[in-house]
């Protein structure tokens, strides 16, 4: 029996154990997604290669708009392999894949429609961030695994010594309520997190408090307050008052990791990447931030 929503939908916690998504998250978020899906049907109807109509040929395995949603949701919140997603849900492997990344691109693009997607240019962030009455954000970097790259020099630029694995990296701007406000690209995991802030040469609204950790040690932007634990000098000790100070900061950091967490919650990004790299190995980690929105504004 292959999984369907119209089975799970009087069962919130199974449903959200299995997507990330109670029903009425679920259901909210299917009018953007319908609209995204039928944008996608027009625009392949419309291909003058094309020869036949979409949806005609072979009987579709995701009939309902509802299945649809819930076998990408599925993917990202699970990260099976494709022949166990396929499993589920009634379908081959190849048709799994084929599945996977066309809904995919129409679960981002229903985020964009719903505007929980993260800003991803710099050059607007300053503008983005000073919509936020707090003025109060937290900087952190993010490594996910990945699958050792074949080609050497691949392997020593995305080795983290951190992690001592492979990985890839991105920097995320969230402000103090958990929303994530800005995702910068992927990039090789060896890169170190202040390096990618100055590459981006992030801008804040002038009078903004900024958290942010060691990782991010000496990255003071203009007209900022940092807030930063105090490193260890070599060879000696935190004063009494730095250690106060370090412990109101690293109960601060609580949030941090938890808003991490929020974003995390779908195992494809916790799991080792499985998929070629191309662009979707940055397109699940916009995706992913835009479900953490998105869970965020229909919670509050």
């Amino acid at each position: 029996m292959k999984m369907q929503y119209a089975a799970l939908k009087n069962k919130p916690r199974t449903l959200r154990s299995l997507t990330g998504f109670n029903p009425k998250e679920f259901e909210g978020l299917l009018p953007s997604f319908g609209a995204a899906w039928d944008s996608f049907v027009t625009e392949q109807a419309e291909r003058p290669t094309r020869k036949r109509a979409y949806g005609a040929g072979r009987t579709a395995h995701l009939r309902i708009l509802e299945d649809k949603l819930l076998f990408i949701l599925f993917y990202y919140r699970q990260y099976p392999t494709q022949e166990a997603q396929g499993f589920f849900f009634g379908m081959s492997q190849a048709q799994a894949n084929e599945w996977i990344h066309r809904l995919s691109g129409l679960l981002n693009q229903a985020l964009g429609y719903e505007m929980q997607l993260p800003e991803r240019r710099a050059a607007n962030l300053e503008a983005v961030l000073s919509a936020c009455p707090s003025l109060e954000f937290i900087i952190d970097g993010t490594e996910r695994p990945i699958n050792r790259p074949k080609d050497k020099d691949k392997q020593k630029s995305h080795y983290s010594g951190k992690k001592k694995s492979h990985t890839v990296k991105n920097n995320l701007i969230t402000e103090r309520g958990g929303k994530v406000m800005y995702l910068s690209g992927t990039c090789e995991g060896k890169r170190h997190d202040k390096k990618l802030a100055d590459d981006e040469n992030y801008r804040f609204p002038t009078g903004s408090k900024l958290l942010q950790d060691t990782g991010f040690q000496g990255y003071k932007p203009e007209g900022v307050t940092v807030i930063q634990p105090k490193k260890k000098p070599r060879g000696g000790e935190l004063t009494p008052d730095e250690k106060i100070i370090n412990r109101a900061i690293s109960s601060l950091r609580v949030e941090v990791e938890h808003q991490i967490g929020g974003v995390k919650r779908c195992q494809i990004l916790v799991q080792r990447f499985r998929n070629r790299m191309d662009n979707f190995v940055d397109e699940v980690m916009e995706t992913a931030c835009g479900l953490h929105n998105f869970r965020l504004a229909h919670r509050r």
